[in-house]
């Protein structure tokens, strides 16, 4: 019997004897690299974390102790080791098995659910500080990366966090990686502490003494004290020490019996600890350590080379990919075009402007309210800032864009991938809420193309607006379209009627125009005339067109991939409200609550009633209760 299938809870991990754990890290890795070469998911980050893992549940109890991981992309290990290792395990982010991120509701072992970085640290000093109150004994420990300090709400946490108590461990699993390599002056501070040529000498004379020594907590006390009063001499003052904490480090994250005890040391200490760990990412598998980038968040692969499925001669390009190539396109015709993403060059297309265009190309690290505000800076001297952020990711950015964009009219492009559905990754990455969240602010435009030519058109469109424009497109691929050499700008607020129909007339926004239309001919063999308009803006709406159209047809149908509430359809019904028309209006979209995670985006629209069947009978029934 294996020993990761004898472990059924935290408590089994303790159980195993010390000289087996370089087994059962194995076995881990290649549970790891088995499921997710099927599944796709997160490869490096988990890879990197499994003796670290290992290492908290020898020393803490789950789920009586609290660990948050930042993201939780790393989480796998953890949901390994807590009793998630069945059927479940093996459809991870597919339809009916576990989530790819941290979910209380899946596991009282998952202390606080996850998905976004940066909010460990603070989540831990809320557990931290409601234990003091209470007055109970559990230990509660923050994971998280490197990256994270790139993130504003992890330094306001840490600013925080000694003053309000005084038992906290926060480990920083440092890698020098988030999605891609960290960027930075905090990227800098943290190489400067791991490379001090003296400092890793003293430390590595340490740690030999602690493997030799069978008093290690007498020893990690007097090399801490050490450490303390030396560090500001070999480098720069301790950032951590500065905030109220003792700083431990930096040590072996793949040494288990290291880290159990530095672990036992931090539960002792009467004073915030932050235990700094250096780890690989992608450890253990050689295709992700000498692509960490690619296997961050990987699609299926073969696990002999690495390698994903090979795109097929004439495959559409992803949205993504179509993006980056227009905006690169535009860039080197036009200097003041800049890019800018937040710690995701390949995820959102501008990895195209890194390498080919590099000096007009930024990555922020993970501060999307930096981007945006970095973005508004720039346009007020003139250029032409695009920052490219996946719509889930947006929304922590949303004081910037209302107060500093918004407020301004300062001519800031902001294009949303992932807009609609992130169906493996699940709730904490559906961009399904940024219509609503954008409508409400003046001076916005909101679009989404229905193909990749008109994302190119829309982008070379917002590029010229001179106001803040928002183009939201979909994950997954394009449509095949060729896109024109020479790009169109499209009339700002003016919609296209693709399909004429006289009973209905059905607006949809975005690649749900392909929908619409297959509705269309199908109510058509009904006798039911079905008009189509690719809405194209959300904000401005065509209200002429669509005023005209509620004269002449008995019924009007929007569709979106966004929830109804407050998105695409209420605005149109405002408008017909505003002008005293009242043509029944059918809203379709996704229902007020959060969307899971399954295999694939049309499982989800077939259980939501949005798949094509369901979109048909719907708009009959519509039209049959007039």
């Amino acid at each position: 019997m294996s020993l990761l299938a004898g472990i059924k809870s935290s408590a089994d991990v303790k159980h195993i004897p010390e000289r087996e754990l370089p087994a059962l890290a194995e076995e881990i890795r290649q549970r790891i690299i088995g499921v997710t070469s099927q599944n796709g998911g997160h490869v490096g980050p988990n890879l990197g974390v499994v003796e670290l893992t290992i290492a908290l549940h020898r020393v803490f109890n789950t789920p009586k102790d609290k660990i948050t991981f930042d993201v939780s992309h790393q989480g796998y290990v953890h949901k390994l080791l807590t009793g998630r290792n069945g059927e479940e395990f093996d459809r991870i982010r597919m339809t009916g098995g576990l989530s790819g991120f941290l979910n209380r509701e899946e596991s009282a072992d998952d202390a606080f659910g996850a998905g976004h970085a940066g909010t460990a640290l603070s989540a831990a000093v809320g557990m931290a500080v409601a234990r003091d109150r209470m007055g109970t004994d559990e230990d509660v420990v923050a994971v998280v990366g490197d990256a994270a300090f790139t993130c504003g709400v992890t330094m306001e946490a840490l600013n925080n966090a000694s003053e309000y108590t005084k038992r906290l461990i926060v480990v920083l699993n440092d890698n020098e990686w988030s999605i891609s390599q960290n960027v930075g002056a905090i990227a800098r501070y943290f190489n400067e502490l791991i490379t001090t040529g003296v400092y890793n000498k003293i430390d590595r004379v340490m740690r030999s003494l602690l493997k030799r020594t069978s008093h290690g907590r007498q020893v990690l006390r007097l090399a801490s004290k050490w450490k303390r009063g030396t560090k500001d001499f070999l480098v720069s003052s301790s950032l951590f020490e500065t905030y109220g904490f003792r700083y431990l480090g930096p040590v072996d994250g793949h040494d288990i019996d290291l880290l159990v005890k530095y672990l036992n040391f931090a539960k002792t200490c009467d004073q915030p600890v932050f235990l700094h760990v250096r780890t690989q990412k992608g450890r253990g598998y050689d295709p992700a350590v000498a692509a960490p980038e690619k296997f961050h968040g990987t699609s299926p692969f073969d696990v002999e080379t690495g390698r994903g499925r090979k795109k097929q001669y004439g495959e559409p390009l992803n949205y993504q990919d179509v993006f980056g190539q227009s905006l690169l396109k535009y860039a080197k015709s036009d200097s003041q075009v800049i890019g800018i993403t937040a710690a995701m060059p390949p995820g959102t297309g501008l990895v195209y402007m890194r390498e080919d265009c590099p000096e007009q190309f930024f990555d922020v690290g993970i501060a999307e309210e930096h981007a945006v505000l970095f973005a508004a800076g720039m346009a007020t001297k003139g250029f032409k800032p695009v920052v490219a952020i996946y719509s889930t990711f947006l929304q922590r950015a949303y004081d910037m864009i209302m107060h500093d964009v918004c407020l301004q009219n300062l001519p800031v492009v902001f294009c949303m991938d992932r807009a609609g559905l992130s169906a493996n990754d699940g709730a904490t990455h559906h961009g399904l809420f940024d219509i609503a969240y954008l409508r409400c602010l003046p001076n916005t435009t909101i679009a989404q193309p229905k193909d990749e030519d008109e994302l190119s058109d829309l982008l070379w469109t917002a590029l010229n607006s001179g106001k803040p424009f928002f183009i939201r497109y979909p994950k997954g691929a394009a449509k095949g379209i060729s896109i024109k050499e020479t790009p169109n700008r499209l009339p700002v607020g003016k919609a296209e009627v693709v399909r004429a129909g006289s009973d209905i007339s059905f607006w949809a926004l975005g690649p749900s125009v392909d929908d619409a239309l297959v509705v269309a001919e199908a109510l058509s063999e009904e006798g039911i005339s079905v008009e189509v308009v690719n809405a194209r803006f959300a904000k401005p709406l065509d209200r002429d067109l669509l005023l005209g159209k509620a004269q002449t047809h008995r019924l009007i149908v929007t569709l979106e991939d966004h929830v109804r509430t407050g998105g695409f359809g209420s605005a149109v019904l405002e408008c017909l409200e505003d002008a005293r028309v009242y043509t029944p209006v059918k809203r379709i979209g996704w229902p007020d609550e959060y969307i899971g995670h399954a295999s694939t985006q049309e499982e989800l629209r077939a259980q939501y009633g949005l798949d094509v069947p369901a979109l048909t009978n719907a708009v009959r029934e519509a039209f049959k209760r007039l």
